[in-house]
């Protein structure tokens, strides 16, 4: 018999399992201690149930935590993760220390079917959803737990595409009955799709980035097919309309291609699309991947965007590059596992 996942669950999904278990109401509360506060590895470690409980609990469930089977440490101190799914499915997760900052960054699906011509992990293809518990173990499950301060899902796949299970993990980690963490320490990226966009606004405190890469329409979508149904100025529409920037911080990703988004012309677009946001947009480099014709231009020319975008009223910065001795795109260790079956 193949048992369910406590782990991951909500505490009114806990509450149902104690109802069918005819365990008294208060114990999902108890359960949702052992699991999120306290770390039960097991069932019969949650020793404030009762030995009856814990064997009815047994018989259907299991904690359902699994550790990494691989790491990859880099120079820089940014190690990644390996998490088997199942037979040749894989996702991969990062920590990154900085200075008094020690990130995790989660996954939230095996592939991706956003197709963005610069992603790995869109190479895989989209393989499946990850469950609320499958994203939440890679937070619990790396070595450097304890020490986290950030959490960013920004790994593999897209966040909005599976929102009710990124919800869920929202829900157990900032609940008092969960992790407890504060939203304000939580970031979550998306490429921007509008139909959940607002679900997700309405549903979370968690601050938001938003994938860019370029103000133009034309080039958005011959980097991003999602910009064809979901277009960027109508992602940014919702934004305006919360006005989440007094509420939240909003972010906007900015991975930069020498030659190609990185000119005057994308300096003033950007002054337009974004003007009156309170936001910041993140320059990053792009971190090669297989037979990709892009490239990133030098720092020079990043410290010069930089310097226009902020001359121009918009907050810009340059994202420290890190892990890039240890497969630092997003896909590609996960993608080298596969191909070894």
């Amino acid at each position: 018999m193949v048992k369910d996942r406590l782990f991951g669950k909500t505490l009114a999904e806990l509450s149902a399992v104690a109802a069918a278990a005819s365990l008294p109401p208060y114990a999902a509360r108890q359960i949702a201690g052992w699991l999120y506060s306290r770390g039960a590895p097991e069932i019969n470690k949650m020793t404030d149930l009762s030995l009856k409980a814990r064997s009815t609990l047994d018989e259907h469930y299991k904690t359902g935590l699994t550790p990494p089977t691989a790491v990859a440490a880099g120079s820089d101190g940014t190690r990644k993760y390996l998490f088997p799914l199942d037979e040749n499915r894989y996702i991969e997760t990062a920590f990154i220390p900085d200075r008094n900052r020690a990130t995790v960054c989660l996954s939230v699906q095996s592939g991706c079917r956003m197709g963005c011509r610069f992603c790995m992990t869109a190479r895989q293809g989209f393989q499946g959803n990850l469950t609320s518990g499958e994203i939440l173990n890679q937070f619990r499950s790396i070595p450097e737990h304890n020490s986290l301060t950030n959490i960013v899902y920004m790994g593999m796949g897209e966040p909005l595409d599976n929102l009710d299970e990124v919800l869920k993990s929202l829900e157990i980690l900032t609940s008092e009955w969960g992790y407890g963490w504060s939203p304000t320490r939580i970031t979550v990226s998306t490429v921007g799709i509008i139909d959940r966009i607002e679900e997700f606004i309405t549903g979370t405190k968690c601050h938001l980035a938003i994938s860019l890469h370029t103000p133009f329409d034309d080039e958005r979508s011959a980097l991003m097919p999602v910009q064809k149904a979901h277009p960027v100025r109508e992602v940014i529409d919702v934004i305006r309309k919360y006005d989440l920037g007094r509420q939240r911080r909003i972010s906007f990703e900015y991975i930069v291609f020498r030659g190609m988004n990185d000119t005057p012309a994308h300096v003033r677009e950007l002054a337009r699309l974004l003007g009156g946001i309170r936001c910041r947009v993140n320059l990053i480099r792009f971190h090669a991947i297989p037979d990709a014709d892009y490239v990133s231009p030098d720092i020079t020319v990043m410290e010069a965007f930089r310097d226009s975008l902020n001359a121009k009223g918009i907050t810009a910065t340059i994202r420290a590059s890190r892990g890039e001795d240890i497969n630092a795109a997003c896909g590609l260790l996960s993608t080298l596992e596969q191909n070894k079956a």
